[in-house]
């Protein structure tokens, strides 16, 4: 609950540079053991260990749902309309997670049948990234690299990047996991597309207020809390954008751009050519594979294959990506 409280005096100050003064003092009230923080053996780490910082509670202080109850869509009367969503669609099976809940809790050790999903999300970075595991559970580790939540795995203690996909520290270093198609939208458009999906309950077990917002205010504010290795000016911090990899090609494709669209965008990234469609009304966007090629483009408007996607602040792509390519709308000239 420490940020919880640190997020409570901020907003009561209305001063975005409150929180990181208190984080700073909070830092340097702990012990600097560069290679040990939270109980997490740092040493050799993939990422700085410098740059792995507290974000105020201790491991687990930010408690994960590992036994998920959910409520049919009739029954979700705590979500309107517009209340933002992760959505998931895998082995015939529908799920939506409010983020309303996950502000609390961040990560929702689930299930799509024999399958076992890992749900993140990082209110700090805007991010939801779900994840195909093989087996065991994953934990909030209290830590923040680039601002960026650190997963734990319960059985190594490894640590993971959920924008890097990837353990930065401990037995599994260097290892990658596998991220699965999300819908990061609003519960009206996942309603429609998938009126049988069931949702997250707030029977979490956790004795949590999912009515209020403890991030209220931050999406809107051009602050971050937390130092971030790269920055970015050409967008607001907080601009949403869809990021998508390819092979290790980066590219990030602005809301703000895609809404001077029609809604369809077609591109090609690393030779592979792409169809995106936003939907301004909800505030999201999908990625898919074009059915055609660099040398058979009559197919370019088939889509194909989803791909995973994250939508992220600008910030937060920008700082784990600075290489990344941006989309930009440009229009077609006139007859």
């Amino acid at each position: 609950m420490a940020r919880e409280r640190i997020l409570k005096r901020l907003y009561s100050e209305n001063k975005c540079t409150t929180l990181l003064t208190i984080t700073l003092l909070v830092l340097a009230a702990l012990p600097a053991y560069a290679d040990s923080k939270n109980g997490f053996d740092l040493s050799g780490s993939l990422i700085p260990a410098t740059e792995i910082l507290h974000g105020g509670p201790p491991r687990d202080g930010i408690p994960a749902i590992d036994k998920p109850h959910f409520v049919s869509a009739a029954a979700a009367d705590f979500l309107g309309d517009d209340d933002r969503v992760l959505g998931i669609e895998r082995n015939g099976i529908a799920k939506a997670y409010p983020i309303a809940i996950l502000n609390w809790h961040e990560i929702v050790n689930d299930r799509f049948g024999d399958e076992r999903i890992v749900v993140s999300f990082c209110p700090l970075c805007g991010t939801g990234v779900a994840f195909s595991v093989a087996s065991g559970t994953f934990g909030v580790s209290g830590l923040l690299y680039n601002s960026d939540v650190l997963l734990y795995d319960r059985q190594s203690l490894s640590l993971w990047s959920q924008l890097l996909s990837r353990a930065v520290s401990g037995p599994h270093k260097g290892s990658r996991l596998k991220k699965v198609v999300l819908s990061h939208t609003n519960w009206r458009d996942w309603r429609s597309r998938h009126p049988s999906s069931v949702v997250l309950s707030t029977d979490t077990g956790s004795p949590r207020d999912y009515q209020r917002d403890p991030y209220a205010g931050y999406v809107n504010d051009a602050g971050i809390f937390f130092p971030v290795s790269h920055r970015d000016p050409r967008y607001h911090p907080k601009e949403r954008v869809i990021g998508v990899e390819i092979a290790g090609h980066f590219k990030a494709y602005p809301f703000s751009e895609l809404a001077r669209s029609n809604g369809i965008v077609h591109d090609t990234l690393n030779k592979k050519m792409l169809i995106i469609r936003f939907d301004a009304t909800s505030q999201s966007g999908r990625i898919f594979y074009a059915e055609g090629n660099e040398k058979n483009s009559k197919k370019r408007d088939q889509k194909g294959e989803e791909l995973p996607t994250i939508t992220a602040f600008w910030f937060a792509w920008y700082a784990f990506h600075p290489e990344t390519k941006v989309y930009t709308y440009a229009a077609k000239p006139g007859p």
